[in-house]
């Protein structure tokens, strides 16, 4: 029997700060690949997300690429979008990859192939990624499919969402994540954030709304290389927020890499002080893992 993978769930629920880490997979057919990009990180994050086709561009398959984790005693977060698979297909994939013991999930709606490398692509959309995470919730809890057919020994899944940090203007209208979380969300990983008031209020705002005690959230982070790298972040990555005062850093700094770090081990070091924040999910858009590496060799 596979064992399963629930490391991430366990920790979180004990109230530890936790990481996780973002892999975007390779275009190759070479496993190994995957390894030696982990390799670094390898028991320094509770979890390892594999992206799926992020930016819409093709790279081995997300399922493919948390089966090799999985394999290895790595514990992956599987990325799963509804642009590219319909409901037949996403319950395919869930089922598959439960088999392999994986039960970390982040469901995307995905990114419109017309802004990928193949743009002629259709996405399919058949369902958002708020009945997706319906689905997969009755897949576990009720052990049936959208059908009701039954599933023999139902999946264990730990279902995750995508947000961005924000101020609600109008407290009285709920989040669009309530959504979500009332379909069966019971982790948050958010968008880079490296303004900090921002993250404070965005977590008093769930908390006024209850959604704290539904889910645990953890605040997206990530080295910055340079001044140049993060305004193409923020100009680039729908959602980034990066602060003037982050940017004049960067740019005053003789050493912009150790600067980036510095910036992020101090968010890190305030965050785990707010009540609210389960830990961080770290991301290297454009860098590789080694730099999540050099990161956590710091805290």
């Amino acid at each position: 029997m596979v064992k399963r993978l629930n490391q991430l769930e366990n920790s979180l629920n004990s109230g530890r700060f936790c990481f996780t880490a973002e892999l975007v997979p390779p275009l190759s057919t070479e496993p190994d690949r995957i390894l030696e990009q982990v390799d670094s990180i390898k028991g320094r994050v509770e979890a390892i997300n594999v992206t799926d086709a992020a930016a819409a561009k093709t790279t081995m398959s997300s399922c493919a690429a948390a089966a090799l984790l999985a394999l290895n005693n790595i514990e992956p977060v599987l990325q799963l979008t509804c642009r590219d698979r319909n409901r037949i297909a996403l319950c395919a994939d869930l089922i598959g990859s439960a088999a392999f013991g994986i039960c970390n999930l982040l469901l995307l709606t995905g990114d419109d192939p017309a802004n990928g490398d193949q743009p002629d692509a259709k996405a399919v959309h058949d369902i958002n990624s708020a009945s997706l995470t319906a689905l997969v919730r009755d897949m576990g809890e009720k052990g049936i499919l959208p059908n009701g057919r039954q599933i023999d020994s139902p999946p264990h899944f730990y279902i995750g969402s995508a947000d961005v940090p924000q101020r609600f203007d109008n407290k009285g209208v709920p989040p669009a994540i309530i959504k979500k979380i009332d379909a069966g969300a019971r982790f948050i990983q958010t968008q880079l954030c490296y303004d900090i008031d921002l993250i404070e209020a965005y977590i008093a705002a769930l908390g006024d709304w209850g959604i704290l005690d539904k889910v645990k959230v953890l605040i997206g982070l990530g080295p910055v290389a340079s001044v140049r790298s993060a305004l193409w972040m923020k100009d680039n990555l729908w959602g980034v927020a990066i602060p003037d005062s982050v940017l004049q850093r960067l740019q005053d700094s003789t050493d912009p890499k150790q600067e980036g770090r510095r910036i992020c081990i101090e968010l890190i070091e305030n965050m785990q002080k707010i009540d609210g924040i389960a830990g961080a999910h770290l991301m290297a858009p454009g860098q590789s893992i080694p730099s999540i590496a050099a990161l956590l060799s710091e805290l």
